[in-house]
């Protein structure tokens, strides 16, 4: 008895010491030269991932107590570092954690003139903060804050003869401005001055650059436009940085920092051995530096172009996760999944004020077999690889995105989305709400591979700077696809087995809720082929398709809009069926009228005929009553009785849609909702091209 009683012990004992073993602790009062236990905690968080590989355990908890963490590096963590252990990074219980790359700026202030300060600062600035909050870098016009419209505020003058004629040197001086067609935007680095001109460069931040729009653009980083309190310039031959205050007491009592990464942390593995296993939890991260002026991607034909980095980036990896973290406050995109990835986890975070895109998750462009950069480019049938599907395995697959809290995205760059995929197969992407942004919730720049499922978000207040777009929005431009409408038909009809060629799997939208004021709830652009979509409340904007093939739109309600064919093919496979129209079908340059178009509702006698006889079908469908339950409250629950459903109509979800952990749910935002008013539908300056 006593032997069995001494072996339960030294089990029991084993138990604890290596569980002690798995856990490391970080702490702002903590010593990089302790043990890393709870009493003797490290300082720093790179510290813990280097004590991580010589523990005889591969599971190991990286617990970080209360306190900022600034880092001055980017905290690469890959293999050969952790010796292939897994690492989770947690808050130590319920204490707030921050990392960020703020640092605090050691000036000496002495006035200048006209209420300008200035002190000598041999740190870089790209970013200012004063007391944590950030200020203006000096601008033209000056900022007037988000009722000014994009940017702040632009003008048309801001590249004048006149007004360029007054910097004395705007080399390191950007203008920001909006594509020509409000398609994203566009940023420029001034390389000098030639009488009254300037010379610049850039503009690569999307991947069909434009001339500079005449009126929506602004400069900023030229010291003679520091004119404004809280505005700022940093003199890179002098190094002076100089601030105008409100009053001198800012000056004096203030703590100015600025920051110094893009990039916090970088998970890297590589597509032979990728990384697992490494997940956050709980973690606040902000400060990060803005990235849009470093080298971008052109992510093949789509109209993206992207900065490969993140706050947080995973590059081939698998089963890593991301959950219960706030992204906050940083000048680029919060988290990128890059290249190979298998099993990675985005859940339950809220990601806001940034200036970039929330989530990124992008293959690398060299698994689409005869890929074209640009969009005027293509690759001649007789020199195309006909092979179905990736060429190599560096593509994000199997990846879920679930009950994130995405707002207010993209003060720096407008071509954003709040999660963005291109060249990946079967991600999920469900329960987020995603609302306030310039440009478009969920985006999908190309068919490789598709097999993705979006269902129950939530989002809305989309394309607020922008045009031409939608809360959901794909691109098809695959081998088929060719910038000429005219061969473009030719070559499906005489190589009809080019259209599945990328697009191999079927992508799902289903039981969504989306309301689009500025332009359509669901946009299926350029040559976008192989969706589902069905059960899905469109508050607004309505469905587009446009150019594509194999597109199912069953049982959706398009409130106060309808059914948007764009430039279809003459044998288009398409199938839309069972849906609830409120208008008369919108279609422009449409050559053929896909498989089936019957057995929908028209909300009026007048739309009905119209469709019939626009797009040759709906022969069967109807006209008639209906009755939602509480439409003005949000619930399109179809009443018993209502014509509708003798079409073998369904009534769809009309709750549940976005996130639902407490935490988000409690400050969520949500549509609204007025579902029987006359809305006047927004022209969407289409600008086609061929």
């Amino acid at each position: 008895m006593k032997k069995r009683l001494f072996s339960v012990l030294c089990i029991l004992m084993g138990t604890i010491i290596c569980n002690a073993q798995t856990r490391l602790h970080v702490s702002v009062q903590g010593n990089d030269n302790s043990k890393g236990d709870i009493y003797a905690p490290f300082a720093t968080i790179g510290k813990a991932i280097d004590a991580a590989r010589t523990i005889d355990d591969n599971n190991i908890e990286i617990v970080i107590h209360e306190g900022t963490y600034n880092l001055d590096h980017t905290e690469i963590i890959n293999p050969e570092r952790t010796g292939g252990k897994a690492l989770a990074f947690k808050a130590y219980n319920d204490d707030k954690v921050t990392i960020s790359s703020f640092k605090e700026l050691e000036l000496k202030w002495e006035k200048d003139k006209k209420g300008i300060w200035k002190a000598q600062c041999k740190d870089s600035i790209s970013q200012l903060y004063i007391d944590g909050k950030r200020c203006i870098l000096a601008r033209y016009p000056n900022y007037s804050g988000d009722s000014a419209g994009v940017f702040g505020g632009t003008s048309s003058d801001a590249l004048s003869k006149e007004r360029i004629k007054k910097w004395k040197n705007p080399t390191g001086g950007i203008i920001n401005t909006l594509h020509y067609y409000q398609w994203g935007s566009q940023h420029y680095r001034i390389t000098g001055k030639i009488k009254d001109s300037i010379t610049y460069e850039g503009g690569y931040q999307v991947s069909r650059p434009s001339k500079i729009h005449p009126s929506m653009r602004f400069v900023e980083n030229i010291h003679e436009e520091l004119d404004t309190i809280n505005e700022w310039f940093w003199d890179r031959d002098t190094r002076y940085l100089y601030y105008k205050p409100a009053n001198e007491q800012v000056i004096s009592s203030s703590v100015f920092s600025t920051t110094t990464l893009p990039r916090l942390f970088s998970v890297e593995g590589t597509p032979e051995h990728p990384i697992r296993n490494i997940s956050f939890e709980n973690i606040h991260f902000t400060g990060a530096d803005k990235t849009y002026l470093m080298p971008y991607d052109m992510l093949l034909r789509s109209d993206w172009a992207v900065y490969r980095g993140a706050a947080l980036i995973f590059t081939n990896s698998e089963y890593c996760s991301v959950t219960g973290c706030e992204f906050e406050d940083l000048g680029g995109n919060a988290l990128f999944i890059d290249n190979y990835a298998k099993g990675d986890i985005i859940k339950s975070n809220h990601i806001h004020n940034i200036g970039g895109t929330a989530i990124m998750i992008v293959g690398n462009t060299t698994a689409v077999r005869s890929g074209a950069y640009g969009y005027d480019n293509y690759v001649k049938y007789d020199d195309m690889d006909l092979t179905p599907g990736p060429a190599n395995q560096l593509y994000p697959r199997e990846c879920l995105v679930e009950d994130n809290l995405i707002h207010d995205l993209g003060f720096v760059e407008k071509q954003v989305a709040g999660v963005e995929v291109q060249t990946a197969a079967f991600i999920t992407i469900r329960k987020n709400s995603i609302y306030d942004i310039p440009r478009s919730g969920i985006n999908i720049g190309d068919d490789a591979f598709g097999g993705h499922i979006i269902e129950y978000n939530d989002i809305f207040n989309a394309v607020l700077e922008t045009g031409d777009h939608g809360c959901f929005n794909s691109w098809g431009r695959d081998r088929f696809w060719h910038p000429s409408y005219k061969y473009m038909c030719s070559l499906v009809k005489e190589h009809p087995l080019l259209i599945g060629l990328d697009a191999v799997y079927t992508t799902i939208i289903r039981f969504n809720r989306m309301r689009c004021d500025h332009g359509w709830d669901i946009d299926l652009d350029d040559g976008s082929s192989n969706y589902h979509i069905y059960g899905n409340l469109c508050l607004n904007g309505g469905i587009k398709l446009r150019e594509g093939f194999n597109r199912k739109v069953e049982n959706n309600i398009l409130v106060n809009n309808t059914l948007h064919p764009h430039v279809w093919f003459e044998d288009s496979h398409d199938i839309i069926r069972r849906n609830l129209f409120m208008k008369a079908y919108a279609p422009i340059r449409v050559i053929g009228f896909g498989e089936e178009i019957d057995y929908n509702f028209f909300s009026t006698e007048d739309g009905l005929e119209k469709s019939r006889k626009d797009m040759k079908g709906d022969a069967h469908s109807i006209t008639g009553s209906f009755e939602f339950v509480d439409a003005d409250n949000g619930d399109y629950t179809l009443k018993p009785g209502s014509d509708v459903f003798s079409i073998g109509f369904e009534n769809i979800p009309v709750t549940g849609f976005g996130v639902y952990s407490e935490s988000l749910r409690s400050i969520a935002k949500h549509p609204v909702h007025n579902s029987m008013q006359a809305i006047q539908y927004v022209g969407l300056g289409l600008h086609m091209k061929q």
